[in-house]
C-alpha cells in the first residue's frame, strides 16, 4: 500500500528511471562529439594555394557549404542541450498519507473507477501535478475532464487534464496526467483583409499550446503577396509550431527557420516573424521581433507600442532578434498586425495614430475588437486594400476564485 501511496518517505529528482536517464545523457554526449568532431575538422582545414584564386562560383559554393557545417553543428548542440535538460528534469514527491489515499480510493471507487496508483508530483516551477494509474469496472465511462474534477475536489486543488490524455477511461489500466489550473484564461479573436489584387493571402498566423499554461501566438507576413508570400510565411508559422514544441529554445527555432528561408530555390524567400509568448500562471508575456509591424499592449485606455527596427527572416545568415518582456493585468489585451494595416493607416490619419485608435475602443471581445481596428484602416485606405491585412487580438482575464 505504501508504495501506492506515492512513497511518504520517497522523493525522485527524475522524472525518468536512472536507466534511462543515464541513456540519455549518453546520447547527449554523443552528439556532443560530433558536434565538435565537425568543429575540429572545419578549424584545422589549410587553405590550399591553389584554391586561393578560385572560380568565384566555386567560392561562393564553399562559403554556403561551410555556412551549412556551422548551421548543422548548433543543431547538433541543441538537439544535446534538449536531451539533457529532459535527463535533469526534477520532480519532488509530495507524501500523501494512508487515510487520504483510501479517501481518494473509494471516492473513485463509488464512480466505478478502480485506483491502482497515484502520485503528487511537485515540479520545479513549485506547480503541482497528479499522476493516476486507474480503470473503469463498469460500462458507464468517465472522461478524463470529469476524472480531474473530481480530484479537484478530493485533494483541495484546481486540476485541468493534461493535452494528452485519453478521452475515457477504459477497461484497461491508463494513466492520466493533471496539472494545476493556470490563473488566466484568454480568448483570441481575428480579421483579416486580402490584397485587392489578389485571391489568397501572404499573412499567416496560429495560437497554440507549447505545454499547459502557456500560450504562443505566431504572425508572419510573406514579403510580396499572393502564393509564394503565402508559402512562404505558412512555412515560417508551421515550423516554428513545432520547433517550440519539440523543446527547442526560441533562438535556435529561429535560426532554423531562416535557413530554410534562405535555402529556398527561388530568390528573396523573406518573412517576418512577430511572436507573443505568455505565461497563464504569472502572467508574463515576451515579445519576439525579426522585421514585424509594432504589437500593443491595451490596459483600459492605456496603450504601450512595443516595436523593433530591424530586418525579416531571409536575409541574413544569422537573424536580428529582439526580445521584450511585459506583465500582463487582468483584462489586459494584445494586439499584433501585419504590415498591411499600417499601410493603410498611412493612407489617412497616420500609422502613429493607431494607439490612440486601440485605446478609444470599448470593445470587450477580441473578435470585435479585431474587426473593428481592421474596418477602421480599410476607411482610412478608402477601401483600397494595396496590402495583405491581419489584426491578432488576445484578451487575458484572471479566473475567478
Amino acid at each position: 500500500m505504501k508504495k501506492q501511496i506515492l512513497g511518504e518517505r520517497e522523493e525522485f529528482n527524475s522524472i525518468l528511471p536512472e536507466y534511462g536517464r543515464r541513456k540519455l545523457l549518453t546520447y547527449a554526449d554523443s552528439i556532443r562529439e560530433l558536434a565538435e568532431s565537425f568543429r575540429e575538422t572545419e578549424n584545422n582545414r589549410e587553405v590550399l594555394p591553389e584554391e586561393v584564386n578560385t572560380d568565384r562560383r566555386d567560392f561562393v559554393w564553399q562559403k554556403r557549404l561551410n555556412e551549412n557545417k556551422d548551421l548543422m553543428i548548433e543543431h547538433l548542440q541543441e538537439m544535446a542541450q534538449i536531451m539533457t535538460q529532459l535527463a535533469e528534469e526534477a520532480r519532488r514527491c509530495v507524501p500523501m498519507g494512508e487515510r487520504r489515499y483510501r479517501q481518494i480510493s473509494h471516492a473513485l471507487r463509488e464512480v466505478d473507477i478502480q485506483l491502482k496508483n497515484l502520485y503528487l508530483i511537485e515540479n520545479e516551477t513549485g506547480r503541482m501535478e497528479v499522476s493516476i494509474t486507474v480503470k473503469n469496472i463498469k460500462k458507464n465511462s468517465l472522461s478524463s475532464e470529469e476524472i480531474g474534477d473530481l480530484l479537484s475536489v478530493l485533494l483541495g486543488m484546481r486540476l485541468v487534464s493534461a493535452q494528452d490524455n485519453p478521452f475515457f477511461v477504459g477497461a484497461d489500466w491508463q494513466t492520466f496526467y493533471y496539472v494545476e489550473e493556470a490563473r488566466y484564461h484568454v480568448l483570441t479573436g481575428v480579421a483579416k483583409a486580402v490584397k485587392e489584387t489578389e485571391k489568397i493571402s501572404g499573412d499567416n498566423y496560429a495560437f497554440f499550446e507549447t505545454q499547459t499554461g502557456n500560450l504562443t501566438a505566431v504572425l508572419s507576413d510573406g514579403m510580396g503577396s499572393g502564393d509564394k508570400a503565402c508559402n512562404d510565411s505558412t512555412m515560417v508559422v508551421e515550423l516554428m509550431q513545432k520547433f517550440l514544441e519539440a523543446g527547442f529554445q526560441m533562438e535556435m527555432a529561429i535560426q532554423m527557420i531562416n535557413s530554410a528561408l534562405m535555402a529556398g530555390e527561388e530568390n528573396a524567400n523573406m518573412s517576418t516573424l512577430d511572436l507573443c509568448s505568455m505565461d497563464l500562471y504569472s502572467g508574463e508575456c515576451h515579445f519576439v521581433k525579426v522585421g514585424s509591424a509594432c504589437s500593443y499592449i491595451k490596459r483600459q485606455h492605456l496603450v504601450d507600442r512595443i516595436s523593433s527596427g530591424n530586418l525579416p527572416l531571409g536575409i541574413f545568415q544569422k537573424p536580428d532578434m529582439e526580445a521584450v518582456g511585459r506583465s500582463l493585468m487582468d483584462g489586459d489585451y494584445i494586439i499584433m498586425i501585419s504590415d498591411g494595416v499600417l499601410d493603410a493607416l498611412s493612407q489617412g490619419i497616420g500609422e502613429d495614430m493607431l494607439p490612440e485608435v486601440i485605446g478609444s475602443t470599448n470593445l470587450e471581445n477580441p473578435g470585435e475588437m479585431a474587426n473593428a481596428i481592421l474596418n477602421f484602416c480599410i476607411h482610412q485606405c478608402r477601401g483600397r486594400i494595396r496590402d495583405d491585412m491581419t489584426v491578432l487580438v488576445i484578451g487575458i482575464w484572471k479566473k475567478e476564485g
